[in-house]
């Protein structure tokens, strides 16, 4: 599994109640998380057994070395990794009050990702059984790679997060697709679900949190139930499904199983807290 995407810096603050303009108040908790839709989806593969390698960009600073010597503790390849100077490493500022977030990110280094980095790691790029991509970096970059990938018949993964309308290329072009609700109105506008995954067989994967998971077979919908568990905390649960997908297809699994596999998985971390740490092993798995 090669995952191109984002390497961001989560600091999350928890508080009983949410400062208004202008307002102080006492938090909490405070606590520093590796996150990045691009990292976690590559620690969620790389958990499950697949060796994973990440592409991405980060800057010259603290962060990006917590961020880089994080992947490698999980057993991810890191030599796709560019370091920038000047730039800060990606930054999530979350704050956590009265049952919601509120999020302010920081893309740094992230949008310093181009496509010259990109021709200069295409021989990894094109080595990969999957690639993995989501929208948290320049769009061009994703279009480039997965036109790269369709011309050398290398599967793409896209999780079009977060949602925004596409190319038609870009749906045509990727191998799998995995919105979820919302993201797939934003694709496709208010058009019923079962009529869109009738156009996309075997490509359009709809996750649908609680309700879990449908796409058109080209016989029929299938519907995969989500697992009945207790919810802690659902971050991460749709970068799971996806790194989990990935992993599954590349060890040779039908889609109907690769889609059962990515919603156990993604059942798993959402009882416990944390994204990358409430992700599954292939151990917890079994």
């Amino acid at each position: 599994v090669v995952v191109v995407g984002t390497i961001n810096v989560d600091m999350v603050f928890t508080s009983d109640v949410r400062p208004k303009a202008g307002e102080t108040v006492l938090g909490n908790t405070f606590s520093i998380i590796p996150g990045g839709k691009g990292a976690n989806q590559a620690v969620a593969a790389a958990k499950l057994g697949a060796e994973t390698h990440m592409i991405g960009c980060v800057g010259n600073d603290s962060n990006g070395e917590f961020s880089i010597k994080n992947l490698q503790n999980m057993n991810i390849n890191t030599q796709g990794i560019k370091i920038i100077d000047n730039v800060p490493t990606g930054v999530a500022n979350i704050v956590v009050a009265e049952n919601d977030n509120s999020i302010i990110v920081i893309s740094g280094a992230n949008y310093k990702i181009n496509n010259e980095l990109i021709d200069s790691l295409k021989d990894l790029i094109l080595s990969a059984d999957i690639v993995l991509l989501q929208l948290e970096i320049p769009m061009e970059v994703v279009e480039y790679v997965v036109e790269l990938c369709k011309k050398n018949n290398v599967d793409v993964l896209l999780n079009p997060a977060p949602g925004v309308e596409l190319n038609k290329s870009l749906i045509e072009n990727a191998t799998y697709i995995t919105p979820n609700e919302h993201e797939l109105k934003m694709i496709f506008g208010q058009l019923d679900t079962d009529e869109i995954l009738k156009e996309y067989p075997n490509k359009l994967i709809v996750t649908m949190g609680s309700k879990g998971v449908k796409y058109f077979n080209g016989n029929e919908i299938i519907k995969t139930p989500s697992n009945k568990v207790e919810v802690v905390d659902t971050t991460g649960a749709g970068d799971t499904f996806c790194g989990a997908l990935a992993a599954s297809l590349v060890r040779g699994e039908s889609i109907d199983a690769a889609i059962n596999f990515a919603v156990k998985a993604a059942s798993i971390t959402v009882t416990k807290l944390g994204a990358q740490s409430g992700m599954p092993t292939l151990k917890q798995m079994e």
